[in-house]
């Protein structure tokens, strides 16, 4: 038995390695080490890739609060408004858990505010975050 992909099936081949390189570098997203993040993409990794529950570099550097690591992916091509498997986008993360200075960069990078459920917006507003709510026009 093998791991090769069957004519019925679209699901790539699950190489072991790749797989713990792949959380390896979600790792480093979580804990915001820029430097070896940024240095996996510029190599290959692509900059929107995405774990099991969906959740993107992005999504786990922005909620783990590290805006140069939020800086680096984006400016590598990370989508901003990217939700992940439960309609989360990493701004709404970002804004959930307080992490101003990462909602700053990723608004600046385009994200929108009114993206994914619940969106930015809709989390400012239950935590009453009124400047962020100002930052995003509502």
């Amino acid at each position: 038995m093998t791991d090769a992909p069957t004519p019925e099936s679209d699901e790539p081949a699950h190489d072991p390695e790749v797989l713990e390189l792949a959380q390896k570098i979600f790792d480093l997203a979580r804990h915001g080490d820029v430097d070896t993040v940024a240095a996996y993409v510029d190599a290959g990794v692509p900059a929107n890739l995405t774990n099991d529950k969906g959740d993107s570099l992005l999504m786990l550097a922005a909620y783990h609060g590290h805006p140069a690591t939020v800086r680096a992916l984006v400016a590598r091509g990370a989508d901003p408004d990217r939700a992940n498997d439960r309609g989360q986008t990493p701004l709404a993360g970002a804004v959930f858990k307080g992490e101003e200075e990462v909602v700053r960069v990723l608004f600046d990078a385009g994200a929108d505010p009114n993206a994914g459920t619940p969106s930015a917006v809709d989390t400012a507003r239950m935590f009453e975050k009124q400047d962020l709510l100002k930052l995003f026009g509502g």
